[in-house]
């Protein structure tokens, strides 16, 4: 999983920098063209679900995200992420009968280590207003659950992800600014258990976010 991660971060920085060289040949000829590259820290606020007999209980947790932006335009907006965050999980029963919730009845509460890694490549339309620009977001990618080390856990999990939300970037002096932003990701609840299924359903993972953008 080390070798995947440093892949994605390898590819991150690949469109950075070649996003980087685009946005400084045309800078010129689009005078409301911004690129810029960000990092920012979040909480992960993730939802539990049930089904299958199984309550799947993530543990909410501290985050980080890198990020990089071409906005052509007020519609024409382009972006590209990866977040990590640690995705603590715990199993139990959805029940206490056969009928509610079959063999896992038997099965001890469980709480499984695990990390999650998330790329996106995202839609954002926004408006400049003197030194502020609010944005949306709208964007799909990958969410992949790595687990921690424990008998009672399974391969890592990619599932597709679909990502909305919005903030508002604040240049405060020269190219440097802050940025604010909420983020809230949409996927299938991973399969993370050897003694339970997945809930099979979708679960939500809310990201209030606050961090830095260096526009170039």
């Amino acid at each position: 999983m080390k070798w995947s991660r440093l892949a994605l971060l390898s590819f991150v920085f690949a469109v950075v920098n070649g996003s980087a060289a685009f946005a400084q040949g045309t800078n010129a000829r689009v005078s409301n063209a911004q690129f810029d590259v960000a990092a920012s820290f979040y909480e992960a606020l993730t939802s539990g679900t049930t089904g299958n007999g199984t309550k799947q209980t993530p543990t909410n947790s501290d985050g980080g995200m890198i990020e990089a932006r071409y906005l052509i335009n007020r519609l024409a907006g382009f972006g590209m992420s990866y977040s990590y965050n640690r995705a603590d999980t715990t199993f139990a029963p959805n029940g206490t009968t056969y009928a509610t919730c079959g063999l896992t009845c038997a099965n001890p509460v469980t709480k499984l280590s695990g990390f999650a890694d998330e790329i996106s490549l995202d839609w954002v339309p926004s408006m400049k207003i003197g030194n502020l620009r609010p944005f949306a977001i709208g964007g799909v990618g990958f969410f992949i659950t790595s687990p921690g080390r424990s008998v009672y856990e399974v391969n890592t999990v990619v599932r597709p992800v679909y990502v909305v939300g919005g903030g508002l970037d604040w240049t405060v002096i020269g190219h440097f600014g802050v940025r604010l932003q909420y983020r809230d990701n949409l996927y299938k609840a991973p399969d993370l258990s050897a003694l339970y299924p997945s809930t099979g359903v979708l679960t939500s993972s809310s990201e209030p976010t606050g961090g830095i953008f260096y526009r170039f």
